[in-house]
């Protein structure tokens, strides 16, 4: 399964040492033209379409996803490919988003 990550050069640096593609962003502009890239999408529409090559997930840190956070939501309501996966940034989560773990306790009605 093919990964690529964007987010702050030292997170991109590290998943670079496991195999794991990137890009390092720090503002709307190139956080848009990296997920732009990625997905192979303008913007303008949704594709479905997997090309050869392009990854089949996509993680994105909090901090990236609260940049182009109406881009992400276009292309989750209706693209299949990549899947995108939100992680918290280097520092720690974005304050009122949920973890992921807050989530399916939520889900399931248990504590762990």
């Amino acid at each position: 399964m093919e990964y690529y990550v964007i987010g702050e050069r030292e997170l991109v640096l590290a998943f670079a040492l496991v195999g794991v593609a990137g890009t390092a962003v720090a503002n709307r502009e190139e956080a848009l033209e990296a997920f732009n890239r990625v997905t192979g999408g303008d913007g303008s529409s949704v594709t479905t379409a997997v090309t050869a090559g392009r990854p089949k997930i996509l993680i994105l840190t909090e901090d990236v996803t609260l940049m182009i956070e109406e881009e992400v939501l276009q292309w989750q309501m209706g693209a299949d490919y990549p899947l995108i996966v939100e992680i918290p940034g280097l520092h720690g989560h974005v304050d009122g988003k949920k973890s992921l773990t807050d989530s399916i306790r939520e889900a399931i009605g248990i504590h762990i």
